[in-house]
This record gives C-alpha cells, sequence and structure tokens, in this order.
C-alpha cells in the first residue's frame, strides 16, 4: 500500500510491513521487555565479573559479548531473552545463524545503535544485522 506522495503507508503495528503478527507468538518484544531483558543480561555478567574478573578492565565487556553471541547462537536469546520469552531471528522468522548474533551484539556494545529505531521498534544493531526480536 503507497500514499498519494508515493510512499509506503505507516504500519498498524511494529512488524506488520516484516509479516510479524500483530500480538502474542511471533511478535515483535515491545521497548518494556527489551530493556529489562538487558538489564537481566548486564546484572548476570556484572555478578560473574565481580566474582571472578573485578580487577580486569574489559572483562565486564567481553563477559556480556560472550554471554550474548554464545547464547544466541545456541539457543535463540541472551538469558534476559530467554527469561522474558523472546528470541532473536532472521526477517524470515528463521534460525539467525552465528554471524548475525555476533554483529548485533558488537553494535549493540556500541549502545548508540540500540538507541536509535525504526518504525518496527528494531534498533540499528537489529536493523544492520538483519534480525528482530520476537515473542516465543
Amino acid at each position: 500500500m503507497t500514499t498519494s506522495s508515493g510512499s509506503a503507508a505507516p504500519s498498524q503495528w511494529p512488524g506488520e510491513r516484516l509479516g510479524f503478527n500483530r500480538e502474542g507468538h511471533g511478535s515483535v518484544a515491545r521497548p518494556g521487555r527489551r530493556i529489562a531483558a538487558l538489564l537481566i543480561d548486564f546484572a548476570f555478567c556484572y555478578v560473574v565479573y565481580f566474582a571472578f574478573f573485578f580487577e580486569n578492565p574489559w572483562a565486564s565487556s567481553l563477559i556480556f559479548l560472550v554471554e550474548q553471541v554464545v547464547l544466541m547462537v545456541t539457543l535463540g536469546g541472551g538469558l534476559g531473552h530467554l527469561i522474558l520469552g523472546m528470541r532473536v531471528v532472521r526477517l524470515d522468522g528463521g534460525y539467525a545463524g552465528w554471524w548475525r548474533p555476533s554483529l548485533r551484539t558488537v553494535l549493540l556494545m556500541l549502545l548508540i545503535p540500540a538507541l536509535i529505531w525504526d518504525s518496527d521498534q528494531r534498533g540499528l544493531h537489529d536493523v544492520f544485522s538483519g534480525t528482530v526480536l520476537v515473542k516465543r
């Protein structure tokens, strides 16, 4: 559908133009849930950092990187995603593989891409990696 100016009409819900459900299973995860998942991941990584690597200034970042990539590749999401019922998928809803979660995590660690969202409520880290965070 296009408007009289030739541009695409706005979506009625996040993920509509990508083919995702409006609500429930397979719908785009909303901001509150996404932020809560990130806070869970940060808390988990901080506990590991504090318990084992407190003197190393780079350890907390490395722990976050490993936690995100390993769990996304093997289970479909980071610890916070899994606890809150979300998973990271490709735009067609399939398995994200290994390079998409890796790129997504590196961009997330830069923070700015995660703060800029498109109309489907995907941060630039998801846009650039070709992924979307959906409810399980």
